[in-house]
């Protein structure tokens, strides 16, 4: 478990408010970044964990890592506090950005800006997800059997265009099951 810890519910809605201001195209690896290497408040392994259990659960993954963040440390309020750093400034962001793109959203510039900031978020995914696989080596599984339901997940998904629910059921019950059996 890490050692540091929010100090109070502002320093948790400002945490939130920064990390969800950088976030423009997923937040991964901002979260990553924020709560990991810049104030130490999970371990990788830890962030690892609380993500996925933030992507199984109903909603934006990065509101459910905020409620569950938030809660732990200060309880309903921390929770709030964290929900309302992720809230409060990129709404009226959003709406300063949606005044100005009804202005100038048909011109060609504007058309490949949002463009190459699609390619960006992509790639900053791509680099946090092979960050945050170093983490696997300690995995009761093993990087092998670990790759392997990785890869027939990434293939069903995004080859196959199978459905999101049915993977869930199936390989993440698998992963579970099989964990269990080798940490039992």
């Amino acid at each position: 478990m890490s050692n540091n810890v929010p100090a109070s519910k502002s320093e948790i809605f400002w945490a939130f408010t920064r990390l969800a201001l950088q976030g423009f195209g997923g937040v991964l690896p901002v979260a990553q970044r924020e709560l990991v290497e810049r104030h130490r408040w999970y371990t990788k392994e830890e962030f690892v964990e609380e993500w996925g259990v933030a992507q199984v659960m109903p909603g934006p993954n990065v509101i459910n890592l905020a409620i569950i963040f938030g809660a732990r440390h200060f309880g309903l309020w921390g929770a709030l506090s964290a929900i309302a750093g992720m809230l409060v400034f990129p709404i009226v962001a959003i709406i300063g950005i949606a005044i100005v793109y009804h202005r100038v959203g048909d011109m060609p510039v504007a058309t490949g800006a949002l463009r190459g900031m699609g390619a960006v978020a992509a790639g900053l995914i791509a680099g946090t997800s092979l960050k945050m696989a170093t983490v696997l080596k300690k995995h009761p599984l093993g990087i092998p059997v670990v790759s392997l339901i990785a890869t027939v997940c990434f293939v069903m998904i995004a080859l196959l265009r199978v459905s999101l629910v049915p993977m869930l059921l199936t390989l993440g019950v698998l992963a579970i099951y099989l964990t269990y059996r080798k940490v039992r």
